[in-house]
């Protein structure tokens, strides 16, 4: 069933290949920030730390004589360990249709059809405590998901039926990898006012059999007046049980005016090992005025390497100012 999905991906890939455009537009957007925050925690003081987000992206596209629409976007961040030049970040070619949907080359920064859903409820809160914090000597766990290389397709097939989306995503065997290639898909409802249903499924394709495997999430999330309540669940499963994990995550958000909201939100990631969960919460608010956002949040973790040593319990407070242009 696999390898007919694949062929079928692969055969509209190759039939567009070559193409012409009569006139085209391009634009170009920003983002920035100025941030200060700081960890927290049992013989651990992290101080403030300033930092900056700087990003630009380049996007330009055309219609084609067949009627086909192609579109590139290029983008330029600062702070990207891309190893173009320091700079050179997500980059991709879209080509679309109303009768065949959207195929996207990701040169870079793309994901599976899962990775691209899988952000928690909470949003990513243990991505504040991943790695090494602030010298406190602990290695957070990072949050495992089925991204795929450079160089992979996403489609997302024309409307079927009124609220469901289908997306698919394909990832090649990599140069000298023995697995195979990676296929996954992504079911979205929004045919309830305020609902929002989705389940998707990807391979994971790991350097070795022991490291390869699937990775399935599902999102719920309900609007009702000024409360959205999200709940999100991410199960990564590979050969070797150690790496396999489950995040869970719940948030409820209040948008107490067109400009300002406020959100809770607890995530716990459950290892495939012998170690504890890791578990974190958020409380965060933030205020928008034209292209300007001002956010400041706390959060706290527990277990931050799946072990009840007292030095892996951290807390962090954040403030931040945004750009949009």
């Amino acid at each position: 069933m696999n390898k007919f999905k694949k062929i079928g991906l692969t055969a509209l890939a190759a039939s567009l290949v070559s193409v012409s455009a009569n006139a085209g537009e391009m634009s170009v957007s920003g983002a920035a920030s100025m941030n200060v925050g700081g960890y927290s925690g049992e013989g651990h003081d992290g101080g403030a730390t300033f930092s900056m987000g700087n990003q630009i992206t380049f996007t330009g596209g055309g219609e084609l004589d067949n009627g086909m629409t192609v579109s590139l976007s290029f983008q330029l961040d600062n702070g990207t360990a891309n190893a173009v030049a320091g700079n050179f970040d997500d980059h991709s070619v879209t080509i679309s249709s109303d009768a065949m949907g959207s195929l996207t080359l990701h040169g870079h920064g793309g994901g599976s059809a899962t990775s691209a859903m899988d952000a928690t409820a909470a949003g990513n809160v243990w991505d504040t405590f991943d790695g090494a914090t602030g010298g406190s000597g602990v290695v957070g766990v990072g949050h495992s998901n089925s991204a795929p290389g450079n160089n992979a397709l996403s489609y997302v097939m024309p409307t079927i039926m009124d609220g469901v989306a289908v997306n698919l995503s394909y990832e090649p065997q990599s140069s000298g990898n023995t697995i195979d290639s990676g296929i996954g898909y992504a079911v979205t409802y929004t045919g309830v006012e305020g609902l929002t249903l989705a389940y998707s499924s990807s391979d994971e394709v790991g350097t070795t059999s022991a490291l390869s495997g699937d990775q399935t999430a599902w999102k719920a999330s309900y609007a009702y007046g000024p409360i959205t309540a999200t709940i999100t669940e991410s199960e990564f499963d590979v050969a070797t049980a150690a790496s396999d994990q489950d995040v869970s995550s719940m948030a409820v958000s209040y948008t107490i005016s067109d400009e300002m909201s406020v959100t809770y939100g607890t995530e716990t990631i459950d290892t495939g090992g012998t170690g504890v969960d890791a578990e974190y919460d958020v409380i965060s608010g933030s205020y928008t005025s034209g292209g300007m956002t001002i956010s400041a949040n706390r959060k706290t973790a527990e277990n931050i390497d799946h072990s009840t040593n007292a030095n892996a319990d951290l807390e962090y407070w954040g403030l931040g100012l945004a750009f949009a242009f």
